[in-house]
């Protein structure tokens, strides 16, 4: 086993607007349980190119981007792959000798979350958000044969936007009805202005048949206690970070960890 870095480790790191050291712990936890020389930091930046040409000049191996950087980083990088380009929205770089490949985990660990938690594809759905995360969700429904859905956003150039370009309404609120609940926004999130706000109305949650939280800080969301707490079923944000970091893992090493390492990473990772 690595007892520490040295001049030989291999360097990823994750850029957020609010790091937190939830990726840290959870790619650490595997790197020491399979041997690797590897070590991951959790950063932010407010030169987002300059940070993105540090992690190909000093050659880091990956980069995890959060919010709000999942679209800005995309004129920062060489290849777009199509997890990547097919929605517009990055939250993996992985540095192949210089080169930037991009890709986008958040996609598949969300249709994943969906199949195995059997959401019914027939319900009704609003997706509260338009950003690049709301960009993973809304064509993860789509993929995973959701036709319901609205696009739930104050902003209506980018709310009409993401609609159209899958085949979606638009509304600035939740429509009556509305059966999946999918938050995408910051509302929610540990240390954010929003952090005690619910993202969609009681009423709408207490007569939802579903909902999902991607927010991943806390894992108990102001949205997901007020969805237990009317017996209606959840999927949390921690489950899709523990997904979508176990396919960043295997992007940046080769090694694909198995169902057990990983669930033994996120219950380490959110200690």
């Amino acid at each position: 086993m690595i007892e520490m870095p040295n001049r030989d480790t291999t360097v990823c790191i994750s850029l957020s607007g609010r790091p937190s050291n939830i990726g840290t712990r959870f790619h650490n936890y595997i790197y020491r349980e399979l041997g690797l020389d590897y070590l991951y930091k959790a950063c932010t930046t407010t030169d987002l190119p300059a940070a993105i040409a540090g992690v190909r000049a000093l050659g880091f191996r990956g980069c995890a981007v959060s919010m709000p950087f999942k679209e800005a980083v995309i004129d920062l990088v060489d290849v777009m792959e199509p997890s990547a380009s097919a929605i517009d929205s990055v939250n993996t770089v992985v540095n192949d000798r210089g080169v930037l490949h991009a890709y986008n985990t958040d996609y598949s660990a969300v249709a994943s979350l969906l199949t195995s938690h059997a959401v019914d594809p027939s319900l009704p759905t609003a997706v509260h958000g338009s950003g690049g995360m709301a960009k993973a969700v809304v064509a993860a429904l789509r993929d995973t044969g959701f036709a319901d859905v609205t696009v739930v956003a104050r902003n209506a150039e980018t709310g009409r936007t993401l609609a159209e370009q899958y085949g979606f309404h638009h509304a600035t609120e939740a429509p009556a009805g509305s059966a999946v609940l999918v938050n995408v926004t910051p509302i929610g999130m540990a240390g954010g202005p929003a952090a005690a706000e619910l993202s969609f109305p009681r009423e709408v949650i207490d007569s939802a048949a579903t909902v999902f939280d991607v927010v991943a800080m806390p894992a108990d969301t102001p949205l997901i206690r007020a969805a237990r707490a009317a017996d209606v079923p959840v999927i949390s944000g921690a489950e899709v970070i523990a997904l979508q970091a176990a396919e960043q893992f295997a992007l940046y090493t080769g090694i694909t960890p198995d169902a057990d390492l990983v669930r033994r990473a996120s219950e380490f990772s959110r200690r």
